[in-house]
């Protein structure tokens, strides 16, 4: 099983990690996706700042960093299952049952240096365990059949040892863990559990204990450093169970819940416990010497289904200096995750604070606000407050705040911006607690700035210069406006045609050349004193509309107009030219003159070619329409004519008549 204890190697090792690399930075809980389909063990190496990932499934190992990033995979090690990282942390062996042999690797560059081989196909190692240059397996050997085999590292060459515990006590190979000379072998997916206690200080196994203990379904154990007590993380009973490796008697429990299967101790005896439940926390993180937990956490849901992700069976490892702990989970469409649980033995802080909904700005408010924590934080704690707003974007420090007795703090400030303002309250940690913060935010009034722009509903003759001018009024650092204009139609969306600063007067202005009716807008950002503003003129733009006259013989003024004369027996052909938009009709009306006043007969609407050209012609028996006198028009109606992207213009009549 995983490496423990912490020999004078190991600590040598994490010293000089430390010096090589400085110090870590604390960081939040993290995870990456793991390119595995199965977890055989985890362990974690603090010198090199790497985490070994056993998956059996695949017959390989992963590795990754600190953070969790796959930095390599170790290919063709079919069934891998246990990791045993050697005291010095240069050496992680590795259990291959698929090729019957342990592997040996070089920690540092995560490469294969050697297998040491098994004389027998049918011996094939699964678990392992390192005390004081023995390396101890335990494999199956025939059906039905588990020992303890031996490595002697000392020994370049490497030589084995078989059948060390001649008592033929074990069905399969039995898991195992060491500490001090001390080793604990107990059988795995098995009911009721069954533990031995093994004497290895001198290189040869001399049993101390056997017993039958509590519960079923073993998934994983951890021998405490100094070698007195082994933790087994069982299906069943709902804790996970302590016991003597003296004698195998009870040591009382860590309480978890329904289903354990993980458990790892850190070298100063921090103990994490994990379970396989849905429905709980999932690892559960003890303090040494405590039996109530100092920190707990519980898996999001990374699924599709939303069902939350589990604990991998032996999925936790426990950096050397306990400054993390690494846990392997799964969710339910087969993804593996790799968990990076930041200061796991500090209890986990949380800072809530209660600012007002709202207030008025340069006005005096009350920031009230708890910390909490499984362990209280000291009274007369300095809390870190920050507001952010308009005028202070990065945040600006204000005075701290002091936690009183009962977890609790207050403050006042005044806020001088308006708009949303945040204020944020910070717990930097200690000893025994995590760092923690909290915020809210609240709505600072702002006043409203006096902004227009002027031409509303005025109407302009098609292409006509006209300069529109926005004017602003009193605001406190913003003196920027911008102009947008909108030309009516979906063809041609609305753009900024304008930005700058109003000059003295508060007045920007610009000028366009209308085509179409156009909304024109004037916009101001706000700033920290003023809200935010806008101010609309929607102006009109007539179209270009001309009527031309053609067949007749003579043009003449006269009866106060210029008449076309036409002979009775010649058709008036009206041409108009207009502006052109899609699907856009003239409306064409026809009048007559009787006794001092104009008729109107039906008007019709002709639809435009795509040159802006419709083309009347005015047929009939003209014979009759002899000496009367007639007048058409050609007009562009907003919303008749098949459009509404200009006003409504009307062209000039024009007047002819018909002679013998």
């Amino acid at each position: 099983m995983r490496k423990r204890s912490l020999t004078a190697a190991t600590a040598l090792a994490v010293l000089c990690g430390s010096m090589a690399l400085g110090a870590t930075p604390a960081v939040a809980d993290s995870s990456q996706i793991l390119p595995v389909k199965s977890v055989g063990d985890i362990v974690a190496d603090g010198f090199h700042q790497r985490v070994f990932i056993s998956d059996p499934a695949n017959g390989k190992i992963v590795v990754t960093d600190f953070s969790g990033k796959v930095v390599k995979q170790l290919t063709s090690l079919t069934g891998v299952t246990d990791l045993e990282l050697s005291a010095d942390s240069n050496t992680l062996y590795a259990a291959v049952p698929g090729r019957g042999a342990i592997v040996v690797i070089a920690a540092a560059s995560a490469t294969e240096v050697t297998r040491i081989l098994m004389p027998s196909p049918s011996i094939r190692p699964k678990y392992l365990a390192e005390t004081r240059g023995k390396l101890w397996f335990g494999y199956d050997f025939q059906q039905g059949t588990g020992e303890i085999g031996v490595v002697d590292l000392l020994d370049g060459h490497y030589p084995v040892g078989f059948r060390q515990d001649t008592s033929g006590t074990w069905g399969s190979a039995p898991m195992l863990d060491a500490a001090e000379g001390t080793l604990v072998a107990g059988t795995p997916v098995q009911s009721p559990t069954e533990l031995s206690t093994y004497d290895a200080s001198s290189g040869t196994l001399v049993r101390t204990a056997h017993a039958t203990v509590e519960g079923g379904n073993t998934r994983d154990l951890a021998v405490t450093p100094d070698g007195k007590d082994v933790v087994v993380a069982s299906a069943s009973p709902y804790y996970q169970a302590v016991y003597k490796t003296a004698d195998l008697t009870a040591d009382g429990n860590y309480p978890v819940n329904a289903y354990p299967n993980a458990v790892d101790i850190a070298p100063d005896g921090s103990v994490a416990a994990g379970i396989d439940g849905a429905y709980e926390p999932d690892v559960y993180v003890f303090k040494p010497g405590s039996h109530s937990t100092v920190r707990e956490y519980d898996f999001p849901s990374s699924s599709a289904d939303g069902n939350a992700d589990r604990l991998a069976a032996a999925g936790l490892a426990w950096a050397p200096d306990a400054s993390r702990l690494f846990a392997v989970s799964s969710n339910s469409d087969g993804v593996y995750r790799v968990r990076v649980l930041d200061t796991p033995t500090k209890a986990a802080t949380t800072v809530t604070v209660d600012a007002p909904a709202s207030a008025a700005r340069a006005k005096k408010l009350t920031v009230k606000g708890k910390v909490a924590s499984k362990t209280a934080v000291r009274a007369g704690t300095r809390l870190t407050v920050t507001r952010t707003d308009l005028d202070s974007p990065k945040g600006r420090t204000l005075p701290a705040a002091t936690l009183r007795a009962d977890g609790t703090f207050s403050f006042t400030d005044t806020p001088p911006a308006g708009g949303k303002v945040r204020y944020t309250v910070a717990f930097a940690g200690d000893a025994e607690h995590a760092a923690g913060s909290g915020s809210d935010s609240v709505a600072v009034s702002r006043a409203r700035p006096k902004l227009t722009i002027d031409n509303n509903r005025k109407v302009y003759t098609y292409g006509k210069d006209v300069t529109f001018t926005a004017h602003l009024g009193a605001t406190y650092k913003n003196r920027t406006v911008e102009i947008w204009a909108d030309p009516f139609g979906g063809d041609k969306p609305g753009k900024r045609v304008k930005a700058g600063k109003v000059n003295s007067h508060g007045d920007l202005s610009v000028t366009l050349d209308l085509r179409r009716d156009t909304k024109v807008t004037a916009k101001f950002a706000g700033d920290s004193r003023y809200t935010s503003a806008s101010a609309s003129a929607t102006v009109g733009t007539q179209v270009s509309v001309s009527t031309s006259v053609s067949g007749h013989y003579r043009a003449k003024s006269v009866w106060g107009h210029t008449y076309y004369f036409f002979h009775k027996a010649k058709d008036p052909l009206v041409t108009t030219k207009m502006t052109y938009y899609p699907n856009r009709a003239q409306k064409f009306e026809f009048e007559v003159y009787y006794q001092g006043r104009w008729y109107p007969g039906d008007p019709a609407y002709f639809k435009l070619g795509s040159d802006g050209v419709s083309k009347v012609r005015i047929n009939g028996d003209h014979g009759q329409d002899v000496g009367w006198r007639f007048r058409v028009r050609s007009s562009y109606i907003d919303g008749s004519s098949g459009d509404s992207v200009n006003s409504t213009t009307h062209g000039a009549w024009k007047y002819f008549t018909f002679t013998g």
